[in-house]
């Protein structure tokens, strides 16, 4: 499996809903950062799926190497 594009190296925090189904890029190609716009597509990534359990603000990882998927922990500091 190839090393998916580093977006940024800093997480991206998102207000979210409870209920709301959230589809995380994993490629680190997506121009909507951090979720995914279909740029996966000729690549062996697919997006990750998230529901929110309840509204509060998330960090959603945005070097794509976390071990967390979807959300940040801390890799993009080794990076």
């Amino acid at each position: 499996m190839s090393n998916a594009e580093i977006a940024q190296k800093a997480p991206y925090p998102v207000a979210v809903t409870t209920g709301q189904k959230y589809f995380w890029c994993a490629c680190g190609k997506s121009n909507k950062q951090p979720f995914c716009d279909g740029s996966h597509q000729d690549t062996e990534f697919t997006p990750y799926a998230y529901t929110a359990e309840e509204d509060r603000t998330l960090y959603f990882c945005g070097c794509k190497h976390t071990g967390d998927v979807p959300l940040c922990d801390g890799t993009h500091k080794d990076l």
